[in-house]
This record gives structure tokens, C-alpha cells and sequence, in this order.
């Protein structure tokens, strides 16, 4: 299994647990809230909004939780959120990309320095990882009564660069630059992805024996519960067995 499949596996199975904790539906608030500020409440005509909206769906947040994110992000006296973006290494040479939306840079900055330290990481310098992460498109559709066949045809004519299928779920891989044309194509197939976004997967992947990767997952699992931090990418390969136990 090359090294994008592996990744994209392992965090559609951490992103099932994470849907589980309150904390999805803090990160899904503040992209909202991120979205509705860039380009405004209505989602028709704000692409941002709309994909934010359809992963609320997919993480099962209610709908007037997702209306009140809307207005509470229309209200121009709400918190304004930045965008920034962190890297760095792991113990054992673990690459770490950490995106973030935050009130207080300052804070988040310290944060995420400190949890580098405590778990023997280091922060590095923006752009020290470019090498390291291609920007895809991922989109996790679950089957219904789709048609394997047909369906694959489909996404590959619409420019899926790869397409993965277990009992559950299709994961379609594209090009950053053909993500907006697959999500019009799903749209059009009348398909709402259970989730879909721009993620960062690694061309190199990283293999350790089972006590490192479990202290190299504890940094990744206390930087997914930092507020203050949207998506945390790495090239650690996880075998199935020690996905089963970190």
C-alpha cells in the first residue's frame, strides 16, 4: 500500500474516533466561522461555507448548531479568527504539519512549542516541510448502494488521481487543483461525501517499532486537543496492528 494510502486510512479511523469527542464540533464551528467572514452567510455563494457545512453534516452536528454558528459569525462584533500554519519534527524524525485557527497567535505559538518539548520534538521554521507534504483532495463517500464499478469510472473521468474501498467507505484522492471539480461532481451525482477537504499527505513515509510510534502518537493526540488547532498531518506509517493500539 503506498505511502498516501496508508496515511489517508489511518485518519479517516482516528477521524471516526474523533467524531465521538465535543471537540469536532469546536474545529467545524470556527471553519464556519473562518468561511463566513472570508465570503459571507450564504453558502450558494460562498464554496468555503458550503464544504464546512457538509462536514458538520457528516460529523452529525444538528442543524441549529450549525445555523447559530452562521449567525454568530455574521455578527461583525464576533472573534475574528487567523489562519496559521506550524511544522516541525516528532522524536525519532517524525515530520509534524499543524494548521490552526486561532484568536492569539501568541498563545497558540507557546502551546505548541511546549507540547514539542515535553515529548522531545522541535519546532521548525515555516516551509521547512514543503518537501515533505503534497497538498490532495480526500473525500470519504460511503457506499450506500453505490456501484463499485460505476462509481470509480465516474470520480477517475472527473480526475480522481486514486480511489480506495473497504466495506464502509471510498476514499477518492485528487489533485488540489481538481478538488473543486470533484466536489461539483459529487454534487451533480447527488452524493454528499461524509467528509471532504484539502489535506496534506506525505510523499515519505516513517516506520517504527510499536513503543515509538506510541510516544510519537501521544504528541500527535495532545496537539488534536489544543483548541487552538484544526488538522495535525505526519508521516508516521502505522502497520494495522499498531493502529490497533495507539
Amino acid at each position: 500500500m503506498s505511502g498516501h494510502n496508508k496515511w489517508s486510512t489511518i485518519k479517516r479511523k482516528k477521524g471516526a474516533a474523533d467524531a465521538k469527542r465535543s471537540k469536532i464540533f469546536s474545529k467545524i464551528i470556527k471553519e464556519i466561522s473562518v468561511s463566513v467572514k472570508e465570503s459571507g452567510p450564504d453558502p450558494d455563494a460562498n464554496p468555503r461555507l458550503r464544504l464546512a457545512i457538509a462536514n458538520a453534516k457528516g460529523a452529525n452536528m444538528p442543524k441549529e448548531n450549525i445555523a447559530r454558528a452562521i449567525n454568530k459569525a455574521s455578527d461583525k462584533d464576533g472573534a475574528t479568527f487567523s489562519e496559521v500554519n506550524y511544522e516541525g519534527y516528532a522524536n525519532y524524525g517524525v515530520a509534524v504539519f499543524i494548521e490552526c485557527l486561532t484568536d492569539n497567535t501568541q498563545r497558540t505559538v507557546s502551546n505548541i512549542r511546549s507540547l514539542f518539548n515535553k515529548y522531545n520534538g522541535n519546532l521548525g521554521t515555516n516551509g521547512s516541510l514543503s518537501f515533505i507534504f503534497d497538498r490532495k483532495g480526500i473525500f470519504t463517500v460511503p457506499k450506500g448502494n453505490l456501484v463499485e464499478d460505476d462509481f470509480m469510472m465516474e470520480v477517475i473521468d472527473a480526475g480522481a488521481e486514486d480511489v480506495e474501498s473497504d466495506e464502509e467507505f471510498f476514499t477518492i484522492i485528487t489533485a488540489m487543483e481538481d478538488f473543486g471539480r470533484m466536489l461539483k461532481k459529487l454534487e451533480d451525482m447527488k452524493i454528499e461525501p461524509e467528509s471532504a477537504s484539502l489535506q496534506r499527505i506525505p510523499r515519505t513515509t516513517v516506520k517504527l517499532d510499536n513503543d515509538a510510534a506510541q510516544k510519537v502518537m501521544r504528541l500527535i493526540e495532545a496537539f488534536e486537543d489544543d483548541d487552538d488547532i484544526q488538522n495535525v498531518y505526519h508521516n508516521l506509517e502505522l502497520s494495522d496492528a499498531q493502529m490497533d493500539i495507539v
